[in-house]
């Protein structure tokens, strides 16, 4: 479980200080829960995100302990150094919004033919309950030539999970290189 502070000064003076000290500034929000301004140690948060199994973190800021999923975050242009991140709390049997990550499994059989794998959405909005959240979307692209694609209505999802995206766009596909 990743551990956190709440910070009680959300100022400027305030976030650079706790940056200097090593920390990330997020914020934790989500329906149903009031707003936590928080700071985690930056490396604790980057080696709990890319080690999780699932797409929901398990975060303890002061005395609560929440399941949240992250959102958005921010990096600086210069360095790439993670600057803030949003997470969104999961409530148990509440309905919300989350951004599930798209894996691509296979080679393409265009990519032979002198085509390029474009992955046009790295994430798709769907809306269900912390339950029913899928980890991700994996799509098999090993039959796809130049010219295919894997749109929105082709990916199969599962029962009480509600796309928000559009049923026609393309997810993934193969395009002629140049």
């Amino acid at each position: 479980m990743l551990e956190g502070i709440i910070r009680d000064s959300i100022g400027k003076k305030a976030t650079k200080a706790l940056r200097r000290d090593g920390y990330l500034i997020a914020n934790i929000y989500g329906k149903g829960i009031e707003n936590i301004n928080a700071a985690f140690k930056k490396n604790e948060f980057i080696k709990a995100v890319r080690n999780k199994t699932h797409l929901l973190l398990d975060v303890k800021v002061g005395d609560k302990e929440l399941k949240v999923a992250v959102q958005e975050y921010q990096k600086d242009p210069v360095t790439n150094d993670l600057l803030h991140v949003d997470l969104k709390a999961a409530t148990p049997g509440v309905v919300s919004k989350f951004m599930i990550p798209v894996k691509t499994v296979g080679l393409a059989k265009g990519i032979k033919d002198r085509g390029v794998l474009m992955v046009s959405k790295k994430r798709l909005k769907v809306k269900c309950t912390p339950e029913n959240i899928p980890d991700s979307f994996t799509l098999d692209v090993t039959d796809l030539a130049v010219g295919d694609s894997i749109l929105v209505r082709d990916i199969e999802i599962p029962e009480n999970v509600q796309m928000m995206e559009a049923d026609r766009i393309a997810v993934v596909g193969v395009i002629k290189a140049k």
